[in-house]
């Protein structure tokens, strides 16, 4: 894939959300180094056009500790950020058989400068250190199993996105990532309020997507986190993923 492809066109304020859910899909090519298909497309509704991350659920390997339809949580992941209200996951829709290959998930594409991932950011961009924290939040809560550093983009405009969020939702405790700096920190308000939106409800557009005893557990992680006031520290070193970029 050439550079030019790997950004969004410059082109019309496109809305990403209804681009994804009605725009026409064209697949470029497959994502490199990644376990489950994954494939760069082209976006078209009439004169506009955008890049988005198509994950089929037919491509995607079988684990034994994770259900099929690992796209689902992709989209899950969305509106969970989305119901906290701290906007870190890029706009993820899920698509149906009029997908090329099937049912999966639609992300937006981030224009990110790929050189940068978690351990450089956090240790060259202090002021990077809220977005990563409210990020830290988000996989405490959403029990994120595989927070590796390159899943942690920094778009043109400073902001912070997190990709790769199909590991999640476990009923069990599962969290593994890169993001321990903060552990033992006593949470902000703003991230402890939006924790808060959890413990008081899910919406369906989450319930929808997960086990009901999924949803119940997501729930009393919001609620620990909330109650505790800090986020958690490893004392095991075992919480890391692998490789950890």
């Amino acid at each position: 894939m050439s550079t030019d492809e790997l950004s969004q066109p410059a082109g019309p304020h496109v809305d990403p959300i209804t681009m994804l859910r009605t725009g026409e899909i064209e697949i470029l090519g497959r994502m490199p180094w990644s376990s489950n298909a994954t494939f760069l497309v082209t976006l078209r509704s009439g004169a506009d056009e955008a890049r988005a991350i198509y994950k089929p659920g037919r491509g995607e390997r079988p684990l034994w500790d994770f259900p099929s339809g690992l796209f689902r949580r992709e989209v899950a992941a969305y509106e969970l950020s989305e119901a906290m209200g701290i906007g870190v996951v890029p706009p993820t829709v899920m698509r149906g058989e009029e997908a090329p290959a099937g049912p999966g998930s639609l992300q937006w594409f981030v224009d990110a400068d790929f050189e940068q991932h978690y351990f450089t950011l956090h240790e060259q961009r202090p002021e990077l250190h809220d977005q990563f924290r409210a990020l830290a939040a988000f996989d405490i809560l959403a029990n994120n199993t595989d927070r590796k550093s390159g899943h942690c983009l920094l778009g043109p405009d400073d902001r912070i996105w997190a990709i790769d969020n199909g590991l999640c939702f476990a009923e069990e405790d599962k969290l593994r990532t890169v993001i321990w700096e903060f552990g033992g920190e006593e949470i902000s308000e703003e991230v402890r309020a939006a924790a808060k939106r959890i413990t008081d409800s899910v919406p369906e557009t989450i319930t929808d997507l997960l086990f009901p005893e999924e949803v119940a557990a997501l729930v009393e992680r919001a609620c620990v986190f909330v109650d505790r006031g800090r986020f958690p520290v490893d004392r095991t070193g075992r919480r890391y993923p692998w490789p950890l970029v």
